[in-house]
């Protein structure tokens, strides 16, 4: 069974057509990385592929359930979803083991719902993994960008997804917190109970090592996808971003190099 397939998906908002003729498939033990230039609608695909968004044409399977045909109050549960987005809803003073243990109910307070003493515990285990086990009692504001950005991640393991989506998760990281999140990011990819993860990026330096997919858009339209080490191509990477780089690939990550332009 897919864990997701997309087919035959659009998306039009304004007379403007923001994804075109979509087909994609994830199977387990694939990691995927949605990658292209700013406008080329990635936050919409993977709004889409999470259920969170209505294609206008297509057909969106996630999970064994159809969009449109399914219960997605009972699916919402089986879905890691982390977003910028999701993190400015929280108050600055809520203790970040709140902010974990509440994934368990969508809720954004704790006082809503009662927690077995399990469910605790496992919030103080996935802030450990994320790196941030040391937190658990800080206030959510008081936290840096990068400390709040991986117990968001931490949040959206909780109640132990079967597909995790992550929108840009080192958007606004220095590169500290982006080194420190990545390398969070390329544990859980080994964790044998992981979840298959879908991360979006615009930036190369930012794929985590031992990601095994990548998928290319550009104005809306798949450029390329399949396997990373095959996709990511100088030619693939013209076409995407009409850029003329060299790639290289050291100690598991990606990075590109401009072509040395020659004085006159």
């Amino acid at each position: 069974m897919s864990f997701l397939k997309l087919t035959s998906v659009e998306k039009t908002e304004a007379d403007k057509k923001i994804l075109d003729n979509i087909n994609w498939e994830i199977n387990g033990n694939e990691n995927w990385i949605v990658f292209g230039p700013n406008g080329s609608g990635k936050s919409s695909l993977l709004n889409i592929a999470s259920m969170n968004l209505h294609p206008s044409k297509g057909e969106v399977e996630l999970l064994g359930n159809f969009l449109g045909k399914s219960d997605l109050r009972r699916l919402k549960s089986r879905i890691g979803f982390m977003s910028k987005t999701l993190e400015n809803r929280f108050r600055a003073n809520i203790k970040t083991l709140e902010v974990v243990v509440t994934a368990l109910t969508g809720a954004t307070e704790p006082w809503w719902d009662t927690f077995t003493s399990s469910d605790w515990s496992r919030a103080h285990e996935l802030l450990d993994l994320m790196g941030c086990g040391d937190k658990s009692d800080q206030t959510f504001g008081s936290l840096s960008t990068g400390e709040r950005q991986r117990a968001m991640i931490a949040r959206a393991l909780m109640p132990e997804p079967e597909i995790l989506f992550l929108d840009e998760p080192t958007a606004g990281l220095d590169m500290k917190g982006r080194e420190e999140l990545l390398t969070a990011l390329s544990n859980l990819v080994n964790e044998e109970t992981s979840p298959p993860m879908v991360l979006v990026t615009h930036h190369l330096e930012e794929i985590p090592s031992d990601f095994s997919h990548i998928l290319l858009l550009r104005e809306g339209k798949i450029v390329d996808s399949g396997m990373i080490n095959e996709v990511l191509t100088k030619e693939n990477i013209l076409e995407c971003f009409e850029l003329e780089v060299s790639i290289k690939k050291t100690l598991g990550r990606w990075s590109i190099q401009t072509p040395e332009r020659k004085n006159v």
